[in-house]
């Protein structure tokens, strides 16, 4: 384990009065367990956080790298009209293409 440095922060009411509930109510043993929680809870968003950006970065570098051709919108607009009138053919089967 690390050495422990001593450091003085400034928080607000709000912020104070749950860090002492977090203790009386036997959530943690000292004020200093409940920074130090909250701390490794913020550090884990940032982790997180860039792993998302470097997912999305990822996408967009591939996106942009691809060389299919590009589709018109309006062939886009219609293939993704046919594939859901295909879905919809396919969810009614033939019992009800029967009552047409």
């Amino acid at each position: 384990m690390e050495p422990a440095e001593k450091l003085s922060v400034t928080v607000t009411p709000a912020m104070a009065r749950m860090i002492r509930e977090k203790v009386e109510d036997g959530s943690f043993g000292s004020a200093s367990e409940v920074i130090r929680a909250a701390l490794r809870a913020f550090q884990r968003e940032v982790e997180e956080h860039a792993e998302r950006m470097a997912s999305i970065r990822a996408r967009v570098k591939a996106s942009i790298e691809d060389t299919r051709p590009d589709v018109p919108l309006d062939q886009a607009i219609a293939r993704v009209k046919n594939r859901i009138s295909e879905l919809a053919r396919e969810i009614d089967g033939p019992a009800s293409r029967r009552s047409s």
